[in-house]
């Protein structure tokens, strides 16, 4: 009697480095698809770079009450302003691209972890973020004489690259949550208030004293408080966001607490999405 041997090395096939190696791969991947996208990278890292040219290059020079350049803090605002937009927009308008066209539900049917799927995204966002940093602080150190300690450059990129992660789930929760090609108009309806409340386009104290009543409980602008920390003292933080600047704990609280309920409501979403496929 012979014996059938089923050989599972196709089943299991993954790059070298195991699920390492799966995540590098589904990375480069992601950011493949984005570069052959062209409107994907003028969005992404040109509009940021056009807006500080545009806006914060001739302001530069100019100065605080506290003695912060304007150049520096529009540095944070425009910076903030791309990183967040670059989280919503690839985990909203993307995935949920991918979902109306049934890419999502494929994955399921293949080896590829859903935790794969997304880390690959998050991965290649944060090296689009680190392209938007390093953009924006070159322009802002040549052309707008913003001069920071080298230690002050490196922990404001790091706060405002982990900006991508932390509002990714707010980009997740539109994928999910919204239909899909109404996904783009939510993404647009959510984000360009939130940011013009954050006062990340134009300074709160130049705005009606509500909006900075508002941009208390926006993620958004605590978010941005703990960028302008690095850069400006709390008195100019005051006088530029036009809103009470709260203590550290209190934005981190807002930040990563807005991450977690948003990532918990996706999730729910997602999972409710797969049961009724599958039902």
């Amino acid at each position: 009697m012979s014996t059938t041997h089923t050989s599972t090395a196709g089943i299991d096939a993954r790059p070298n480095g195991g699920r390492a190696g799966l995540l590098a791969l589904q990375t480069l991947t992601q950011l493949r698809s984005s570069l052959r996208t062209a409107d994907f990278a003028v969005g992404a890292v040109v509009i940021p770079v056009l807006l500080y040219a545009m806006f914060g290059l001739p302001n530069a020079s100019s100065r605080l009450p506290g003695g912060t350049a304007v150049g520096a803090a529009m540095l944070v605002s425009l910076t903030a302003y791309g990183v967040v937009s670059l989280a919503v927009f690839v985990f909203g308008e993307d995935v949920a691209k991918e979902r109306g066209r049934g890419w999502v539900r494929t994955l399921r049917a293949t080896p590829l972890p859903t935790s794969v799927y997304l880390v690959g995204k998050a991965g290649a966002a944060l090296v689009h973020g680190a392209l938007i940093v390093l953009a924006m602080s070159v322009l802002a150190a040549v052309a707008g004489n913003v001069d920071l300690p080298v230690r002050t450059w490196l922990l404001l990129g790091a706060v405002q690259l982990a900006g991508v992660l932390v509002f990714s789930p707010l980009g997740f929760a539109i994928a999910y949550l919204a239909r899909p090609r109404a996904a783009t108009v939510v993404a647009n309806v959510i984000f360009l208030p939130l940011a013009f409340a954050s006062g990340f386009f134009v300074p709160l104290g130049e705005l009606p004293a509500v909006l900075g009543d508002i941009a208390q409980v926006l993620p958004t602008c605590h978010f941005g408080q703990l960028a302008y920390r690095l850069v400006m003292p709390e008195g100019d933080i005051a006088y530029w966001t036009g809103a009470t600047v709260a203590p550290v704990a209190v934005n981190l609280a807002w930040v990563v607490g807005s991450a977690v309920v948003l990532g918990s409501l996706a999730l729910l979403a997602a999972r409710r999405e797969a049961v009724t496929r599958r039902g």
